[in-house]
């Protein structure tokens, strides 16, 4: 860093001082601007999934159960089951972040307001291509929103946090945890299909590859990556 050439360190500091601070003011709004668009874009692709009606990602899958049997839309069922979960945090004395809150209003709110604009998809040349774009979108979106670091999802910390507590592997505790939530919703009446196959085979590499796309170069954010903790998480929503 340049230092000012005067006979004190007060002018020094004077000049220094305010340059962090101007590079920081823009690397913060992008992180924003990659957190809010990672989960607008998460919950529209969830909305795709839901709409090609042949099977969404193992959490829509309660989500869509839960709507059957309460009347409420996925994504107004989708804000209040992340709001559950996010009370198991507490005994597992996990902190959410601006992300966290975030995932749980804004992936519902999107996924409403996706399907409202949907057109009704019957044939399968249509469900089909919904089917494939939902899955891609929805691997772009983690990609953002895991990058900008703001937290982890209420499911992504809740099964962190139990892996934590228990010592069991992530993926147990994954799996476990996702079959509980397809056989549930299944049983409450929601859809389980090829989708909801193809994105648990596809989710875990797509993912990924968008983190390293999206990972940025700034110190500290290849932490997001390294720390095992989000990039074990990208596999587990």
């Amino acid at each position: 860093m340049r230092q000012a050439t005067g006979t004190t360190g007060e002018r020094s500091l004077s000049v220094t001082e305010p340059q962090p601070q101007r590079r920081l003011r823009p690397h913060l709004t992008r992180r924003l601007v990659r957190l809010y668009a990672g989960l607008a874009l998460y919950g529209a692709s969830s909305a795709l999934m839901v709409e090609a009606g042949l099977g969404p990602e193992p959490w829509n899958v309660l989500n869509q159960g839960l709507a059957e049997l309460t009347g409420l839309s996925i994504g107004s069922v989708s804000i209040v089951v992340g709001a559950a979960v996010l009370l198991l945090w507490i005994p597992l004395r996990q902190r959410p972040g601006l992300g966290t809150v975030s995932n749980v209003v804004v992936c519902g709110v999107a996924m409403d307001a996706t399907l409202a604009l949907l057109p009704d998809a019957h044939a399968l040349a249509v469900r089909v291509p919904l089917l494939v774009a939902g899955v891609l979108l929805n691997g772009v979106a983690t990609g953002l929103y895991i990058t900008a670091a703001f937290g982890p999802g209420p499911r992504d910390g809740l099964m962190t946090g139990l892996h934590r507590r228990t010592g069991r592997s992530i993926r147990l505790i994954r799996t476990s945890i996702e079959a509980t939530v397809v056989v549930t919703g299944f049983a409450l009446g929601g859809t389980v299909g090829a989708g909801t196959v193809l994105y648990a085979l596809s989710i875990g590499p797509l993912a990924q590859f968008f983190l390293r796309r999206f990972a940025p170069p700034a110190p500290g954010a290849g932490n997001v990556i390294a720390s095992g903790g989000p990039s074990e998480a990208i596999l587990q929503r």
